[in-house]
């Protein structure tokens, strides 16, 4: 226990005689948190919108403006000719395009059905979905509003819906993409950072020369891994607190659950984030190598392998088992579950029992790799 407390005092040192990457290390998660919270948006607004009007009737303007008026869609040019709106879409001007043909009020008042074209720019296919979702149901609503308005000049009853359908959101009633976002942040930025201080750490002092004074001390290898361990997982809870102050009060995310929970289980998360920082630096010598693979290993995988924007059961079965390597995937799942759904130990042990065990294992490779280094 000496040799653990005296290393500790000596990267408590270390970390107070640079205090301005300690500011970094604390402020730049939170800077990253703000960029992309706001960057990052599944919400589907303000769709730009070209109208290729042929018919220019009462029919059709009113038409039109069940798409203005709706929310969604933006009317962002007048096209005369498909040409003109292949030119927009090209530009990049308009994501979707409507157009009318010359006649559509005929048809409509013979109680005829008219068709109308809508083209979307497929360059993006979540956002292209969406679209076309938007424009079915906008052009069902004005269907019925037409159908009934024939129905009342004729003198017969209106036409009721034969099924109707009562849609309740559950754990995200405002389907605020921040709320789904945030919450998966906390995953990712302290697989970022926390790797990242600790690696540089380790191989700052190799490159200096201070760790030959380790090597040829008695302190043992797992001694030496909880030494560094501790003061930079006390860093990264710094981080998580202050991530959580802006999630709370900046960015308004809803706690579902018990916040004393998320953070106990965030402490499990940054020692095992730290310790394969820690991993890492057995592996190199220079602190350039040391960043790419902090990066490589950390940051890469968590955004793409943990569900933090890609569901998991979209991906191919093989990646979906190829996710339980990243400790993220499992962070993700409990902070979601906390923040928007209010779950506690019953339901979360899974996940709590694959990070406790991925943080056991890594601190485990980590002492070993190091003492090879001793030996």
């Amino acid at each position: 226990m000496r040799r653990i407390l005296a290393m500790l005092r000596k990267e408590s040192l270390e970390i107070r005689r640079d205090p301005y990457s300690l500011g970094i290390a604390i402020l730049l998660p939170l800077i990253m948190l703000l960029l992309f919270g706001y960057a990052i948006n599944l919400d589907l607004k303000n769709v730009q919108l070209a109208v290729w009007d042929q018919d220019k009737s009462a029919e059709s303007r009113q038409y039109i403006s069940s798409f203005s008026n709706s929310g969604y869609f933006i009317i962002q040019d007048q096209a005369a000719n498909y040409k003109d709106i292949y030119r927009l879409m090209d530009r990049g001007e308009v994501d979707a395009a409507l157009v009318i043909p010359p006649q559509f009020s005929d048809r409509l008042l013979k109680g005829l059905p008219a068709e109308v074209q809508t083209m979307v720019d497929g360059s993006f296919p979540p956002t292209a979905k969406v679209a076309i979702n938007y424009t079915k149901a906008i052009n069902e609503a004005r269907s019925a509003e037409v159908v009934n308005g024939m129905l009342q000049r004729k003198g017969l009853p209106q036409v009721e819906e034969a099924v109707t359908v009562d849609p309740r959101v559950w754990y995200n009633p405002s389907l605020d993409s921040k709320n789904f976002i945030i919450p998966g942040l906390f995953g990712v930025l302290l697989m970022a950072f926390p790797p990242l201080l600790s690696v540089l750490a380790v191989v700052r002092e190799k490159e200096r020369g201070s760790i030959q004074q380790v090597m040829i001390s008695p302190i043992k290898p797992y001694e030496f891994i909880l030494g560094k361990l501790l003061p930079y997982g006390v860093i990264a809870f710094i981080e998580v607190l202050v991530i959580l102050v802006a999630a709370v009060f900046w960015f308004q995310i809803p706690v579902e659950g018990s916040l004393l929970l998320f953070l106990l289980l965030s402490v499990i998360y940054v020692m095992c984030t730290v310790a394969i920082g820690l991993l890492a630096s057995t592996v190199t010598r220079s602190q350039v190598v040391a960043m790419l693979l902090a990066i490589v290993i950390t940051v890469m995988p968590s955004m793409l392998f943990s569900g933090f924007v890609y569901p998991i059961f979209n991906m191919p079965k093989f990646f979906q088992y190829y996710t339980y390597l990243f400790p993220a995937r499992f962070f993700i799942e409990i902070s979601r579950g906390i923040f928007l759904k209010g779950n506690g130990l019953s339901y979360l042990w899974v996940d709590i029992l694959w990070l406790l065990g991925y943080t056991g294992v890594i601190i485990t490779l980590a002492s070993m790799r190091f003492k090879k280094k001793v030996a």
